[in-house]
């Protein structure tokens, strides 16, 4: 370390000159990585939906409807006129409405009426579409162009749109109140007003080279690109304040700044380097998932975090030495509040804590594993023209969720049982055939392939399901597993099911899996870094339950508040708040180790607590505050799901560590001393 050490500093400006280039490049790299609002792409390649779409991309032109569209007040022949125009719209697949389904040359009244009226009511027409993926923002306004302000669009289509529109104007505004917050926090925390600067920009640097590089990948998800950056800032701006805080200090002990910045370096390095591992080794949990958005987050963090300690340990030493002397000029009075006596306060609430703490753990666990979960990207704000639009849709023709189910193409007879028994299911409201459409006693060699390309395929035949439910939820997904059973019966596993609601089916089947691996890697991961670290076998299980249980605690909030929750949100969460707020305990148990060498358990935890709450109380605020900006300002429910569990995290665990993980330090002293390697604690006379 040392001789590295020395080689930065000597090549100080070098190494900023590199670093610029890099920034400057992966600045312009990352407007060449594209990214992807489909989620059908995360799922593996045994799901039914990843196999279903692989068939309908070979075999047929058409996808499946994904998106409802709606003209107010029309006529038959205007509503026909208008499915022309919808079909002319290049990136509209295929557009399915009431001729498709009923004889328009006899009178309505002679029409199933439910048929009908999902189609053509009260003068509304109600076109099912497919959108071709990665063009839907000027496909959707190619169609509201058509429809005017009077139509409206709801589905899958319309919310990837808007999900794409708002992602760029919602990370600007994130940025634009986030900044002026840590800056805030950082100038509070120390004792110039240019020192925040230098944190941000060697972070800013890692943040920007790692989006950069994203162009090695291709392509990440709309997750990884709303998440990553801001939670690669708040997670790694610890590094950065270690090491210049640890500079300031040995600047009163030397005056020759490069010196001072060799000790700080030799000196932060175990801190930050364990900082870091904890945080990396959780975050690689994320890319064992099967649903590869939360590997392609995890791979994504995994590389901000290196980039990350890079950066704060070779790239903020040079340009901290090159710009010292602005830090000097611009000194103010530390505003810093004395926190003498809150460790007195503290240890008089221990065993309180602990029975509080306790007492709501269990309550909290089972409640965690109990919230109900959505798995989509739900609804659009009613505040959005899709969100009204989907109200608007939903009020005229209530909810609808099309299906489409491949099944191997030869035998009409099991064919026609099998229609005529999935339009005995509950909430099915029609079933688009050939069958049942043209009819199973006309050969489909003695039609023309404009008709029977709809329906069949070299291999397949293709049916389409309409069902009057939404696209998750107990009933839909009763209604997914009903239809796959009996394609099953008929045709094993060779009959596959794809559609939005058999998407979330999938990805509740994958993630449900996912939990456990996740949760059960990240806790060990980071178990081993911390027994390396501590060479303790005590210390990381105390360390463990005190995040642990801020964890639970705020995965519980949604289970006692009625409401439900993102599983992808949730599952993220439980492995971020963990590995990003460890940090917090290490900081402080460190500390701890450290006093309890030279003095009683009792005045170790006093002393540690008066000089180390205000430094976690500076992490926390950050990371809690870049929470709650990700949760006002975006409108994905993913998203905004991350960033209020993860503000609302970051705030649980400060408590537990200021007033849980003391306690527990208290209580298990003994326990501890035993259990760790050379412990060395002081012993009274």
């Amino acid at each position: 370390m040392n001789s590295i050490a020395e080689r930065i500093i000597k090549h100080k400006k070098a190494v900023v000159i590199i670093f610029a280039l890099f920034t400057v490049i992966s600045t312009v790299a990352q407007l060449f990585v594209s990214v992807n609002y489909n989620m059908v792409d995360y799922l593996p390649d045994d799901a039914q939906s990843t196999q279903a779409m692989k068939i309908m991309e070979n075999e047929f032109t058409a996808s499946v409807p994904n998106t409802r569209v709606m003209v107010a007040d029309v006529s038959l022949q205007e509503a026909l006129s208008y499915k022309e125009k919808l079909s002319a719209i290049d990136g509209i697949e295929e557009v399915i409405w009431l001729d498709d389904v009923v004889d328009l040359k006899t009178p309505l009244e002679m029409a199933d009426e439910e048929t009908t009226e999902t189609y053509y009511k009260d003068r509304n027409a109600l076109f099912s579409i497919s959108v071709r993926a990665g063009d839907e923002v000027e496909i959707t306004d190619a169609i509201y162009e058509l429809i005017g302000e009077d139509g409206a669009i709801a589905g899958e289509a319309i919310n990837t749109a808007s999900s794409q529109k708002m992602a760029g104007t919602e990370s600007f505004y994130a940025a634009i109140l986030l900044v002026p917050i840590i800056i805030f926090i950082l100038v509070i925390s120390t004792t110039s007003w240019i020192e925040p600067l230098f944190f941000l920009t060697a972070i800013g640097v890692s943040v920007l080279i790692n989006l950069g590089t994203n162009i090695f990948l291709g392509e990440v998800s709309f997750v990884t690109q709303s998440v990553a950056p801001i939670l690669q800032l708040a997670v790694s701006l610890d590094y950065a304040v270690f090491l210049l805080h640890s500079f300031s200090d040995y600047r009163k002990k030397t005056t020759n700044p490069e010196e001072a910045m060799l000790l700080a370096m030799k000196k932060s390095f175990p801190a930050i380097t364990a900082s870091a591992a904890t945080t990396f080794f959780g975050f690689i949990a994320l890319t064992f998932m099967k649903f590869e958005i939360g590997s392609d987050l995890g791979l994504n963090l995994v590389k901000g975090i290196l980039l990350s300690f890079i950066s704060v340990m070779v790239f903020l030493p040079a340009l901290t030495l090159l710009l010292y002397k602005w830090m000097d000029k611009t000194q103010h009075k530390s505003f810093v509040p004395s926190f003498t006596g809150i460790g007195n306060v503290v240890v008089k609430l221990r065993i309180p804590s602990l029975l509080l703490v306790f007492a709501i753990l269990i309550p909290s666990f089972l409640a965690q594993s109990n919230t109900s979960f959505t798995y989509g990207l739900g609804e659009q704000p009613e505040t959005t023209r899709a969100g009204s639009d989907f109200l608007v849709i939903e009020k005229a023709f209530g909810e609808a969720t099309p299906m489409v189910l491949l099944v191997p193409r030869g035998d009409i007879v099991k064919e026609t049982e099998l229609v005529q028994e999935l339009e005995d299911l509950d909430y099915i409201t029609s079933v688009i055939a050939y069958v049942n459409m043209v009819g199973s006693v006309i050969p489909p060699e003695y039609l023309d392939e404009s008709i029977t390309n709809e329906f069949y395929s070299e291999n397949y035949s293709r049916i389409v399901i309409n069902t009057n439910q939404g696209t998750e939820g107990e009933v839909p997904f009763s209604i997914v597993k009903s239809v796959q059973e009996i394609a099953e019966k008929y045709y094993g596993d060779q009959g596959l099911s794809l559609g939005e609601s058999v998407t979330l089916y999938d990805i509740k089947n994958t993630v449900n899996k996912d939990n456990i691996v996740v949760n059960v890697l990240t806790v060990v991961t980071i178990a081993i870094v911390l027994l390396v670290t501590f060479k303790s076998i005590s210390i990381p299980l105390v360390l463990l339950v005190t995040i642990q249980s801020a964890v639970w605690i705020n995965l519980s909030i949604p289970y006692f508040t009625n409401s439900s929750l993102v599983f992808v949100g949730y599952l993220i969460i439980s492995t971020v708040q963990l590995a990003a707020t460890v940090d917090y305990a290490i900081l402080f148990t460190e500390a701890y180790q450290h006093y309890r060498k030279e003095m009683s358990p009792l005045k170790a935890i006093v002393k540690t607590l008066d000089e180390k709450t205000f430094s976690i109380s500076i992490s926390a605020a950050i990371l809690s505050s870049v929470g709650f900006i990700l949760w006002i300002t975006s409108s994905n429910p993913i998203v905004s799901s991350i960033g209020l569990l993860l503000g609302r995290g970051a705030l649980l665990a400060f408590v537990m560590v200021v007033f849980l993980l003391p306690a527990l330090l208290l209580v298990l002293d003994k326990f501890i001393k035993k259990t760790t390697y050379q412990a060395n604690f002081y012993e009274e006379k």
